[in-house]
């Protein structure tokens, strides 16, 4: 019978999101903060009614995929063009504030008398790795978000999407960095390599597929249907490119596919047809699945302690860092608030990353209770953020 409890799991997620989600609505939030809570009540954090599968975190992969791939879409490339210097610094300023921000708080509290962990390296790069961790950024929940508030195309929503693909980038190397500090076989000029290699391939896997889908579009206007299957084998190759070849993020592949696709004719067609798939099946599980995933294990008072300045810390450090990286780019203020909101969400990113450094040796599992409630805090209070802050800009 535990066959086909994948149906029920389903069944429930489908419909806890958009009851809270609805929710949400009424209390004036947006309703992706209702999908995360419904994964976060149903998940072995509080009711524990449904746990990770196999099924939910691979349904939940590709529906992120096709959410960033909607964004790509949505994306205006003028504007991304002109936001491209600008997104290049609030991604820098994003992630070094964090780091700096993150690795100065577990100085603190690592150490005798507090916190004791028995991680394989140094307390030192177990520090530094708390700071590396703030640096992700989860712009999947702020698009869904911004998407809702029908600000995705805004300046502020550009550079967001711009400094997040960026952010992507510099997290990978600031990760490959201190694992090369850990485990003297990991080479950060062969990942500055494949980065750079990854840049390439796009550009040349862009043009070709521009030109031939350009092209077969103009002569086949019947079996419109053909075009958005291919428009999705395009994204699907190159997210897995994106993952498997380069070690760059499976969403960033998918983000720059939708870009190269908001360039074609058919662009309207084919983002219909993604966003009723999204908003019907994908995106319910995604955003539930970051819920699940959250489950807090026992803790002592000063990790409390520590979780909680640390989370402050996450909030604080990514809107000032990217909200700064803003100004400096002649953002107003209000743009400037709007694109450091937009930032501080970790989301699954921050999961992922800590359960890397974990396997590594750089942190001690012990630890892994206050990165939890980073993710769980700023993943819910990004959205809810967001519209306040872009109502009065």
């Amino acid at each position: 019978m535990d066959t086909y409890k994948f149906l029920l799991d389903l069944a429930l997620i489908l419909l806890s999101t958009k009851v809270l989600g609805l929710v949400s609505r009424k209390f004036f939030m947006p309703q992706v903060v209702g999908a995360l809570l419904a994964g976060l009540i149903l998940g072995p954090g509080v009711l524990d009614v449904i746990s990770q599968t196999d099924f939910i975190n691979k349904t939940a992969e590709v529906g992120v995929i096709v959410l960033m791939y909607c964004a790509g879409m949505e994306t205006d490339v003028q504007e991304l063009k002109k936001s491209g210097k600008a997104s290049v610094v609030i991604a820098l300023m994003g992630v070094v504030i964090p780091l700096a921000g993150g690795c100065a708080v577990a100085m603190f509290f690592n150490r005798p008398g507090l916190i004791e962990t028995n991680a394989a390296c140094s307390v030192f790069l177990q520090n530094i790795f708390i700071g590396v961790i703030l640096t992700a950024t989860s712009v999947s929940i702020t698009v869904e978000a911004l998407k809702e508030l029908g600000k995705l195309k805004t300046r502020a929503g550009n550079a967001i999407l711009g400094a997040a693909v960026i952010d992507d980038i510099l997290g990978i190397i600031a990760l490959t960095v201190i694992t090369s500090l850990a485990d003297s076989s990991v080479k950060v000029w062969v990942v500055l390599l494949k980065i750079a290699g990854f840049f390439v391939a796009v550009i040349a896997a862009g043009f070709l597929f521009y030109q031939f889908f350009t092209r077969w579009s103009r002569k086949s206007e019947k079996g419109m249907r053909r075009h958005v299957i291919v428009s999705f084998v395009f994204c699907l190759l190159m997210a897995y490119m994106a993952e498997d070849f380069f070690g760059v993020a499976d969403i960033t592949g998918a983000y720059l596919a939708g870009v190269i696709i908001s360039l074609t004719i058919k662009k309207d067609y084919i983002m219909s047809r993604f966003d009723t798939l999204s908003y019907l099946y994908l995106s319910p599980i995604f955003f539930a699945s970051i819920g699940i995933k959250a489950a807090l294990p026992k803790m002592s008072y000063a990790v409390v302690v520590f979780s909680v300045i640390l989370t402050v810390v996450a909030i604080l450090t990514k809107m000032a860092g990217c909200g700064l990286g803003a100004k400096l780019c002649r953002y107003d203020n209000d743009e400037a608030l709007q694109i450091g909101v937009g930032m501080i969400s970790r989301g699954e990113v921050a999961l992922i990353v800590a359960n890397k450094g974990e396997a590594l040796g750089l942190m001690d599992q012990y630890l892994m209770g206050p990165i939890v409630i980073v993710v769980i805090i700023t993943t819910i209070i990004a959205p809810i953020l967001l519209k306040p802050v872009f109502r009065k800009g």
